[in-house]
C-alpha cells in the first residue's frame, strides 16, 4: 500500500509561518504527490492538485474542497515565512509559492513553489538529523492548524522523547500566531496549546505532554515529552465484528505511559498546588463520580491520579 509520506527539512519545519489549516493541508498534499508521483518539485514546473484528491485525503466534501481551492488561489500567494540562514545566522523571508492558478471548470489548482521551498523539500530519505518525515494520514484528522504545526515541531525529537525549551515568543511565531492574538496565557493555552496537544494525542501516532517554565509569574517557554505509540494509526477501514475486542496490551501500555506522565507532573507540585488542581477538578464532576473523587482525595495520590488521570491532566494544562 502506498504511504503518503511528507518530508521537509528541519529548517523549513521550524520556520516562522502563518498558514491557514487549508493552506497547510494543501502544501502537505503537494509534497506527498510530488514525492509519490516521482515528478518532484521544481521552480519552473507547476504541481496540480484537484478537489477530488483533497476531499479523499482529508475526508471532506468535494464541494467544500472546490470552494477552499478557489479561496486559496489568492491567500496562498501572499503567505510568507521566515527562516534562519545557517551560513550567517541571519533571518531570510520567502514566499511559499511564486505562482498559483485556479481552474474553475476543473476544480483544480496549480502551484509553483519558490526556490527556498523547493530546496528544503526532498525525495531523499535518510539524514534524519536534517529532515522530518511523517505519514500524511497522521495529521489528516487534525482540525486545527496549530495542531499540525505543533506535530511537525515535535516529531523532530521523537527519537529522544523530549524537546529543548521552546522560548515563548519564537514558539508563538512558529505556530503562526500574530502578536495580538491570544496574548493572555490562559487563552493561548486553552485555544491553542491544550487544543493541539489533545488533538495530537487523540488522532496521531505520538503521545504528548508538556511542562511550562516561568520567570516569576511569567511563562517563558515550554518543554514537551513525546512517545511513539506502539502501533501507527491504521487508517484502513476494518469490518465490524460481532464481539467487541478487549483492550489490547498496546493500548494499556499507552494509557500507563500517559498516567505515569500525569502522575510525575502532579507529584512535582507543592501540596498547596496539588490541592488547587484538585479543587479545580472536583466541581467538574457530577453525582457518583464526584463522590468517588472526594473519597479518592483522602487516599493515595497514585490511585487518585490513576482513576481521574484525564480530569487532572486537563486541570494541569489549564494551570
Amino acid at each position: 500500500m502506498k504511504k503518503n509520506i511528507v518530508v521537509k527539512s528541519n529548517k523549513l519545519v521550524t520556520a516562522i509561518q502563518n498558514l491557514s489549516l487549508f493552506e497547510a493541508r494543501l502544501i502537505q498534499l503537494a509534497i506527498v504527490d510530488a514525492r509519490e508521483s516521482g515528478k518532484g518539485l521544481h521552480v519552473d514546473k507547476p504541481l496540480r492538485i484537484d478537489a477530488f484528491r483533497y476531499a479523499e485525503v482529508f475526508g471532506t466534501t468535494r464541494q467544500n474542497a472546490y470552494i477552499k481551492l478557489k479561496e486559496t488561489e489568492e491567500t496562498l500567494f501572499n503567505r510568507r515565512f521566515t527562516f534562519i540562514d545557517p551560513k550567517d545566522n541571519m533571518p531570510v523571508k520567502s514566499r511559499w509559492v511564486q505562482q498559483v492558478k485556479y481552474f474553475d471548470d476543473e476544480g483544480a489548482i496549480e502551484v509553483i513553489f519558490t526556490h527556498a521551498v523547493v530546496s528544503e523539500i526532498t525525495r531523499i530519505d535518510g539524514y534524519e538529523q536534517f529532515f522530518t518525515s511523517y505519514l500524511l494520514e497522521q495529521t489528516a484528522e487534525l482540525n486545527s492548524v496549530y495542531s499540525i504545526r505543533l506535530y511537525e515541531l515535535l516529531i523532530q525529537w521523537r527519537s529522544i522523547g523530549k524537546t529543548p525549551t521552546f522560548e515563548i515568543n519564537q514558539f508563538r511565531e512558529q505556530l503562526g500566531i500574530g502578536v495580538n492574538e491570544y496574548s493572555q496565557m490562559n487563552n493561548f493555552k486553552a485555544r491553542v496549546l491544550n487544543l493541539a496537544v489533545n488533538e495530537i494525542n487523540k488522532h496521531t501516532d505520538i503521545l504528548v505532554g508538556y511542562e511550562q517554565h516561568k520567570a516569576g509569574r511569567t511563562v517563558t517557554g515550554f518543554t514537551f515529552t513525546l512517545k511513539q505509540k506502539k502501533q501507527l494509526k491504521d487508517v484502513t477501514p476494518k469490518p465490524k465484528k460481532a464481539e467487541p475486542k478487549p483492550k489490547s496490551i498496546k493500548q494499556e501500555e499507552q494509557l500507563d505511559w500517559m498516567t505515569s506522565d500525569i502522575l510525575d507532573r502532579f507529584s512535582s507540585l507543592s501540596l498547596s498546588q496539588q490541592q488547587a488542581i484538585l479543587d479545580q477538578v472536583e466541581p467538574t464532576l457530577k453525582g457518583a463520580t464526584q463522590a468517588r473523587f472526594k473519597v479518592a482525595r483522602a487516599g493515595s495520590i497514585k490511585q487518585l491520579v490513576t482513576e481521574f488521570s484525564m480530569d487532572i491532566n486537563d486541570a494541569l494544562m489549564r494551570s
